[in-house]
């Protein structure tokens, strides 16, 4: 997974409430391997029936179109449980999305694929977006190391996020990857306790006669 330190890059304001997966991307776009998830992103909202792109569609604006954060409204990524939609985002080129609220699973999803989902007030983030749209560039910075949101016109914005998904990002460090991080104190754990409980870990090296018993 690729790490996630400090990102500097255009910004984009989305400020619909209830974007769903959905919406970020049609279940249809993913049974295929070979279509890029990016062109898809937002498809029914990029273009129109006839394939045309939307000029009203932010992400359609030349301002925007080659955004790396997006602002959005409440419950960004509620829906159902696709982790598509963050491979969309990503694949589009966003890693990272700052919205007031986040459907659990599209949070846990987001975090797990090294896209950082950032909390923070919906005044906030209304008032970066008008600081996007009055600067001459609408790029900005945000630091996973210092937690912090820099915007256009140089304010700084604090965020909150759990230490261990703060390391993990920072890391590049998939859930699996973290796990094994752990790897001698669980096998350390499976060992005392199958030494004290035998009968609960028939899998563990008993006595040999016990195990030809077993066998037999």
């Amino acid at each position: 997974m690729e790490k996630f330190t400090v990102l500097q890059g255009i910004a984009a304001p989305l400020l619909r409430t209830n974007v769903d997966t959905g919406s970020i991307i049609a279940s249809v776009w993913l049974r295929s391997r070979s279509i890029d998830l990016g062109a898809k992103l937002f498809n029914d909202w990029r273009y129109d029936l006839d394939g045309n792109e939307n000029p009203d569609f932010v992400l359609n604006r030349p301002r925007y179109r080659n955004c790396r954060i997006l602002l959005s409204g409440p419950y960004f990524g509620c829906g159902s449980s696709r982790e598509g939609a963050v491979w969309a985002l990503m694949r589009y080129g966003i890693r990272c999305v700052i919205a007031p609220s986040y459907g659990e699973i599209f949070f846990d999803n987001a975090c797990q694929n090294g896209l950082l989902p950032i909390v923070l007030p919906e005044a906030g983030i209304e008032r970066i977006a008008a600081t996007l749209e009055s600067a001459s560039s609408p790029a900005m910075t945000v630091s996973l190391i210092e937690r912090v949101i820099v915007a256009p016109d140089a304010t700084r914005y604090s965020f909150e996020i759990a230490d261990d998904r703060r390391m993990a990002l920072i890391e590049g460090l998939d859930e699996t990857s973290l796990i094994l991080r752990y790897a001698g104190d669980i096998a350390a754990y499976c060992t005392d306790a199958a030494a004290k409980r035998p009968w609960l870990h028939r899998w563990a090296p008993l006595d040999a006669s016990f195990n030809e018993r077993e066998s037999k």
